[in-house]
């Protein structure tokens, strides 16, 4: 494989992990409402576990409350009981044929709780871009030994990896502080 394309693999790689985090972030519950936070809720449709938006619309009724409106009626008690039984800590009630999910205030602990999520989760990301970055140092050393590049190369490449790794690292850094202070914003 050329350096080049093994530069671009591992930056590309680095980008997806990003992404990744972003979604495990949004996971995570701050005091507002947030429809991607039922992505996770898995529901009994006629003997088979699917995510609640192919059952059902999610969307914000108000900042701190979200409204599940299923596609089916015999759907509604179901719905409610998966997201119930989730680990989301959250308590459906049916108005009608819409479900109402509010989202409840959380206390001083629970917000320090997430905050440690939210860095334990941050490192588990940056270990992920180092585990990235190691394997395409050795992918370049492995091209040196096979004799498809030079070792200046080799130097330079490994300089150009170790800066897109920074600035990966940089970019988890801020999205935890930024998650952290909508974590502690009351």
């Amino acid at each position: 494989m050329p350096i080049a394309d093994i530069k671009n693999t591992a930056e590309t790689k680095m980008d997806q992990s990003i992404v990744a985090f972003k979604n495990n972030l949004t996971k995570v519950r701050t005091g507002r409402a947030n429809p991607a936070l039922l992505d996770s809720v898995q529901v009994d449709y006629y003997g088979s576990m699917v995510p609640i938006t192919q059952v059902a619309n999610v969307s914000l009724l108000d900042s701190r409350t979200i409204t599940v409106q299923p596609w089916e009626k015999s759907m509604g008690a179901k719905i409610e009981k998966a997201i119930r039984d989730s680990d989301l800590g959250l308590n459906p009630s049916s108005m009608g044929d819409v479900i109402r999910v509010p989202m409840p205030a959380m206390s001083e602990e629970r917000r320090k709780e997430l905050t440690k999520v939210v860095r334990n989760e941050g490192e588990s990301a940056k270990v992920a871009i180092r585990n990235l970055r190691r394997d395409a140092n050795e992918a370049v050393k492995k091209a040196v030994k096979d004799k498809l590049a030079s070792e200046d190369d080799q130097k330079r490449t490994e300089s150009e990896i170790q800066k897109v790794t920074d600035r990966h690292i940089i970019v988890i850094d801020q999205l935890v502080v930024a998650k952290e202070q909508d974590l502690m914003s009351v």
